[in-house]
């Protein structure tokens, strides 16, 4: 005998297998996890000299992380001399935020996080 919903009045109850009912709960606990989707934070790395047509295959991926609905995190690197060219760097990520104003709003705004590097997050709207 098996209590199937408890907080009714009276109380309902089966007669039924007890391990067969237990397999069927954990497949319906299985199956609900399946379907949910944990956003994850997603890191695309640039460079402050990315070329035109690499710049658009990274947009393309930070607009399909978006579309599953997962932050984004867009990291600028600086190597050797390009540091003296970090005005660059926050050109470029201005531009990504408003290239993906329509699907995502920026959560941090871009910042200098070490000497040489900048970044920003993208939140999914």
């Amino acid at each position: 005998m098996v209590e199937v919903a408890p907080k009714a009045n009276p109380p309902v109850c089966k007669i039924m297998d007890y391990g067969k009912f237990k397999y069927q709960v954990t497949k319906k606990l299985q199956e609900a996890k399946k379907k949910h989707h944990q956003p994850q934070l997603k890191e695309v790395k640039l460079r402050p000299n990315t070329d035109e047509h690499d710049f658009y295959v990274k947009l393309k991926q930070i607009r399909k992380f978006l579309e599953k609905k997962d932050r984004v995190k867009v990291t600028i690197f600086f190597k050797g001399r390009e540091v003296v060219h970090i005005d660059r760097g926050f050109e470029m990520l201005n531009r990504i935020a408003n290239e993906v104003s329509d699907i995502g709003h920026i959560e941090r705004h871009p910042t200098k996080e070490t000497n040489n590097r900048l970044s920003m997050v993208i939140l999914p709207k």
